[in-house]
């Protein structure tokens, strides 16, 4: 397969200069070949882009699809000063600077989407190692499907937007990214992992994230639970007439 001129390392070079960036044709996944290139001391801004993944994932694993010439798809390698509870932190940034990017009408949901019209446009995945006895290290993964041409352009803005939120202050984040995210307000049943018959479960109102990146659910005891995007498996509607059953730990 022959890699895409406007992924290619010249194209690349043109619209990210100075940076460390490796491109191919086609790859098992960009996360991959960025996980064992930051656990051997990539530095932070590296990119890996691959014009077709095989076995690309996003959040937990969630396999996606990344087509040769339509999709644009990359990893980006962060070193974080983060806390170890506050990895969610990093989708929180994430989401937000594609939205700053793909326009206006863009919403987020929580943690790990940005949507127009309710239809999906862009997605993040996150792994990190985290903590004081660590090299902290962070791969985030973007997917940004239906842009077939002119894609070394669009991964600068991606690239500068992340950057943008990445070293601002939380609060400026968190007061963009709460207004634009439409899980804030609506009721929701938060599936942890891991996912089963057993799995635990939160159901109730989404009524605020925080700066760890934690959705905060209300549920109808009055109860505040905190559920972070590393903790989640899936995210739904609640059932209706469900009798909910919290069982994660209560912020108060």
């Amino acid at each position: 397969m022959d890699l895409a001129s406007d992924l290619s390392a010249l194209a690349l070079m043109a619209a990210l200069p100075e940076r460390p960036i490796r491109t191919y044709p086609a790859l098992l996944s960009t996360e991959a070949d960025a996980l064992a290139w930051v656990r051997a001391g990539a530095p932070e801004g590296a990119l890996v882009v691959a014009d077709y993944q095989v076995a690309a994932r996003g959040r937990g694993g969630l396999p996606w699809e990344v087509r040769p010439g339509l999709d644009l798809s990359f990893s980006l390698v962060l070193r974080p000063r983060l806390a170890p509870e506050r990895e969610g932190w990093l989708y929180t940034v994430a989401t937000s600077a594609l939205a700053d990017v793909l326009g206006e009408e863009s919403t987020i949901e929580w943690p790990d989407e940005v949507r127009r019209e309710g239809d999906r446009i862009a997605a993040v995945g996150v792994q990190a190692e985290l903590g004081p006895e660590v090299d902290n290290w962070a791969v985030v993964t973007f997917l940004v499907p239906d842009h077939p041409s002119a894609r070394a352009g669009l991964l600068a803005e991606l690239v500068e937007a992340i950057e943008a939120r990445y070293g601002s202050p939380s609060s400026e984040v968190l007061g963009d990214y709460v207004p634009r995210c439409e899980t804030v307000g609506r009721m929701v049943r938060a599936r942890l992992i891991p996912l089963g018959p057993n799995g635990q479960e939160v159901t109730g109102r989404a009524v605020s994230s925080l700066k760890d990146g934690a959705l905060v659910i209300e549920t109808p005891e009055d109860r505040r639970v905190i559920v972070r995007p590393q903790a989640l498996g899936l995210l739904e509607e609640p059932i209706v007439d469900e009798e909910p059953t919290p069982r994660w730990a209560p912020t108060d």
